[in-house]
């Protein structure tokens, strides 16, 4: 494999949902309060989101104090907006929008039959509605000016409802996943034209098709069961894995590396969530490479984030997070975190996950109803938070 340089109104709080944040050293800047809180960061972007059943709690990014918490449903899942203080809420009527420096969650919902994916990439915001297929294309910074009200989109609608996934290019190239209620098949390129879409390109040799990444070059990747599909310079190049049956759906991804790293999955009929393999996927080269973990190292689908020196990061059920350079495939170092945990028995249930902004990874326990802030450049846990309830989503507001 070739190697690179790494180059709705808002929700009553929650009454019973206590939050005790224990910070053992701020990685930098003051303690000036910030907008619609009475402690923790001058600036109220990079918040901290944590959903747990029934709640989620908005947490101040470098010490972990809580700024508020809000109702919701049993289950969510968060997404950054990717504006540093927009999370989108998944829920049962579409995406919720919830304001991080209020801290509230705001009447705006992009109604939906069933949320799905959003992405966030060149100024835009993705989302797409498995229920419809439709995707909906909205400005990242539609919400600098507040929330009033929903921003204008474009709108795209698949031929069939699937669980799927689109991404926007800097030229305006909508990428879309292909797939109807029973399978999905592949991807396709389009420009809008008038009151039309029109299709530049189109590939239908990646079964099961899964979600996206964005390397360096602009260069999108997609995880199939057989390998992976790439988009670059208006055409798609399907990659395949060294086995017959060899699932990625899921990219971890720097944009400053062409090196994609990706979960893995070789035996359809394994039980459980945990993995013990990942991908490593060479944009330039058009590369797919399987790199085998050792035994102790096991992780599931929320368990990989890219960091710096476009590191790959991976919290492991041993309790540590495995750092690994794309570039080798080694794994480089380690550092303890939390306590061994196992994996779940639905992808729905808690269980550690991590997520990175800039240096700092922060990590849920749901056995210890915690989270934690790790620099990741000196392997210190400068924060801690604990929970009276065990987190279960976590997200940055990113941006």
């Amino acid at each position: 494999m070739k190697r690179h340089a790494r180059a709705a109104a808002a929700a009553a709080a929650l009454a019973s949902f206590s939050l005790l944040a224990t910070a053992c050293a701020s990685p930098g800047g003051g303690e000036a309060a910030g907008a619609g809180s009475g402690t923790g960061s001058a600036s109220p972007k990079g918040r901290v989101a944590v959903a747990y059943a029934g709640g989620i709690a908005v947490l101040d990014p470098k010490t972990l104090e809580p700024l508020g918490e809000v109702a919701t449903e049993e289950f969510t899942r968060l997404n950054a907006w990717g504006d540093g203080r927009t999370i989108a809420v998944t829920t049962s009527a579409g995406f919720q929008l919830l304001d991080t420096a209020a801290p509230e969650l705001t009447g705006l919902v992009f109604e939906a039959g069933a949320a799905g994916h959003v992405v966030r990439h060149g100024g835009k915001t993705v989302l797409f509605d498995d229920g419809t297929g439709t995707t909906t294309i909205a400005d990242t910074d539609a919400f600098s000016a507040g929330y009033d009200a929903l921003p204008e989109t474009a709108v795209y609608t698949a031929e069939a409802a699937h669980h799927g996934v689109s991404i926007v290019l800097e030229d305006g190239t909508l990428l879309t996943t292909v797939g109807d209620e029973n399978a999905r098949s592949g991807a396709a390129a389009l420009h809008a034209h008038d009151d039309h879409w029109h299709e530049e390109a189109v590939n239908a040799d990646c079964p099961g098709i899964h979600g996206e990444g964005t390397a360096a070059g602009e260069t999108v990747v997609f995880g199939c069961e057989d390998g992976a599909l790439l988009y670059a310079d208006g055409e798609f190049t399907k990659l395949t894995a060294p086995d017959a049956y060899g699932r990625m759906g899921n990219a971890f991804v720097s944009e400053g590396s062409p090196i994609v790293v990706g979960d893995y999955k070789d035996d359809p009929d394994a039980e459980g969530y945990l993995l013990n393999a990942v991908t490593l996927i060479d944009t330039e080269a058009q590369s797919f490479e399987v790199v085998r973990l050792p035994e102790e190292v096991r992780y599931t689908f929320r368990d990989i984030a890219r960091g710096p020196g476009d590191l790959a990061y991976i919290l492991s059920t041993d309790g540590r997070i495995h750092t690994l350079d794309p570039e080798t495939g080694e794994l480089v170092d380690a550092t303890e975190v939390i306590a061994p945990w196992e994996g779940p028995a639905d992808w729905q249930d808690p269980h550690p996950a991590i997520t990175v902004n800039g240096d700092i990874a922060y990590v849920t326990e749901p056995a210890a109803k915690a989270v934690h802030a790790v620099d990741l450049t000196t392997g210190e846990t400068v924060a801690t938070a604990e929970l009276a309830h065990a987190p279960n989503e976590i997200a940055v507001a990113l941006g």
